[in-house]
């Protein structure tokens, strides 16, 4: 049975409502999602495929426009320094399976740890007996162990250095999290389109 032998009012009412839910997207990008699938409906009839069969296999407008905004957030957060469009990407990976989940973790930890290594190198600036690496016994010790203040025999060991190291090494975790991170957004992508 060809298209137009075939009832076309489950297709546009597929397409409405596909058009519905992709709302968010761009016009341009929206449309053309709607040429692509309209055209895939209109190949798969042409073959004798029934209409309902074809729209099944689609899945509901709702899942099928969700794909497409997923996709449309992974490819532009791949493309972004921005840690939270990053963050948003690789939580909506998260939900998708086990090595989004530990990308997405990864982040979060990368982030912080980046973050809070800058944050005290501020904080020296501010506190500077209160802020850094100390040794006492042999061991290294924080401020926290010292009931906050660092006592004898304590000594600190990186003293003025220790603002440029902190500095230095949270501003590269961080973009070393945020440069992985796009990096398997975009591997991620590549393995969604060849599938």
């Amino acid at each position: 049975m060809t298209l137009a032998q075939q009832p076309t009012q489950p297709i546009e009412a597929y397409l409405a409502d596909l058009r519905t839910q992709l709302a968010p997207l761009p016009l341009a990008e929206r449309e053309e999602i709607l040429r692509e699938i309209s055209a895939h409906i209109r190949d798969s009839v042409e073959t004798g495929a029934p209409v309902h069969t074809v729209l099944a296999g689609l899945g509901t407008p709702a899942q099928l426009a969700a794909e497409y905004r997923d996709g449309e957030l992974i490819r532009a957060a791949s493309r972004s320094l921005s840690p939270i469009k990053l963050l948003r990407a690789t939580l909506r990976l998260a939900t998708k399976g086990v090595t989004g989940i530990v990308v997405f973790f990864a982040a979060i930890f990368g982030y912080a740890f980046g973050v809070g290594l800058f944050l005290t190198g501020i904080l020296k600036a501010i506190f500077p007996a209160y802020t850094g690496v100390w040794v006492a016994n042999g061991h290294l010790v924080n401020a926290g162990t010292q009931g906050f203040i660092p006592q004898s025999p304590t000594h600190e060991i990186l003293g003025g250095w220790y603002m440029p190291l902190a500095f230095f090494i949270g501003a590269s975790l961080t973009l070393l999290t945020t440069l992985a991170i796009r990096a398997f957004l975009r591997l991620s992508q590549r393995v969604q389109r060849s599938l």
